[in-house]
């Protein structure tokens, strides 16, 4: 049972699509740099093993010595495994490769996918005052993703505007819905943003053009463009939107967190 007496928690939002390559810690990163830049206080959860959302907000490999390994199997206590980024009001608990044997660590766990949920509803958790908590999950529909939606309220999917990108989504959806049976029956999906978008090739406006008429209302209006500056960012490690803040990725990406913000104060 809830404590009446607590303030009400972050929304919390998995990006998750069990395909590699469709511009999903990209979209984490940015999205959260966005959200922090519209005057939200945001967590990163970094979920993925290969740690790209650490290193793309400037986390060294050395600054990493407590993880979400850590957290979600040590119960380290919160405050000593979250980090601050370059970005003031955007925090990140970093990953490292250690994270890829969790899913064998968790096994014997009878908790194993509810330790994430747990994790990030801690009594700690309220001094840090925040709006969102976004969790860049693994690109695999495995043990870890499972946690990332239990302890989510809803899931972002970032679709890459390329030929196949539809054909993943039956399986995600389907994962969604199991998650939705065995312990998270509200969850929802915030939302499908369309990724790595060029107006000018046809195949990507025939994409969008699926999508949409599948998807419906799914899809955000918002799409976030192929740009240079947009991949260029994470070898500089900083968000585009501090690399080049007038780039047409940090605009869409600002886009993005206008409409997420928008939809999340219509449904509240």
């Amino acid at each position: 049972m809830s404590d009446p007496s607590r303030p009400p928690g972050p929304k919390i939002i998995a990006v998750a699509n069990q395909k590699g390559g469709v511009g999903k810690t990209t979209t984490t990163i940015n999205l959260a740099s966005a959200l922090v830049e519209s005057g939200k206080r945001v967590l990163l959860v970094d979920l993925d093993p290969q740690g790209n959302a650490s290193t793309g907000l400037g986390i060294e490999l050395e600054d990493r010595e407590l993880t979400t390994y850590d957290l979600l199997l040590e119960e380290v206590d919160l405050h000593d495994v979250i980090k601050p980024t370059q970005q003031q009001g955007l925090l990140i608990i970093p990953a490292t490769v250690d994270l890829s044997s969790a899913d064998i660590d968790l096994i014997s766990n009878e908790k194993r996918s509810f330790l994430l949920h747990d994790a990030l509803r801690q009594i700690q958790m309220d001094t840090l005052e925040l709006d969102y908590i976004l969790i860049d999950c693994p690109p695999s529909l495995n043990l870890l993703t499972v946690n990332a939606m239990i302890a989510a309220h809803s899931v972002l999917v970032p679709l890459q505007s390329e030929f196949f990108a539809l054909e993943g989504l039956s399986q995600l959806m389907l994962t969604i819905r199991e998650v939705r049976q065995i312990g998270n029956t509200n969850l929802r999906i915030e939302g499908i943003v369309m990724t790595m978008y060029d107006k000018r090739n046809n195949l990507s406006q025939l994409v969008e053009s699926d999508a949409r008429s599948n998807l419906g209302d799914l899809v955000f209006k918002t799409v976030i463009p192929r740009n240079v500056r947009v991949s260029e960012a994470p070898s500089y490690a900083m968000p585009v939107l501090q690399y080049d803040t007038a780039s047409k990725g940090a605009q869409a990406y600002r886009a993005l967190a206008r409409e997420l913000i928008e939809n999340n104060t219509k449904g509240a």
